[in-house]
């Protein structure tokens, strides 16, 4: 009972965030463990939950723009577009 009241408790303020802020925090925390597990140190995690952060704010921010698509050119530069 105490793990759910504490998952209900960690979950419930990302109800009132952006897609971006969600994003980066669900990226964040996805990062963190991923970076900590495969290198074994703090060192890790915080690199992970950087690059995640940042990568999850991303993906949360082209979520926002309804009818919008992120494309990528042949040189590998991203943008947004109406999709198609």
């Amino acid at each position: 009972m105490k793990k759910i009241i504490l998952a209900i408790a960690l979950i419930a303020p990302l109800a009132s965030c952006t897609q971006t802020e969600r994003g980066a925090g669900i990226g964040a925390a996805s990062g963190a463990i991923i970076g900590g597990v495969a290198t074994g140190n703090v060192r890790g995690a915080a690199v992970g939950a950087a690059v995640g952060g940042v990568a999850g704010a991303l993906i949360g921010n082209s979520q926002e723009r309804s009818g919008y698509c992120v494309y990528r050119d042949r040189y590998g530069r991203t943008y947004e577009a109406r999709c198609r």
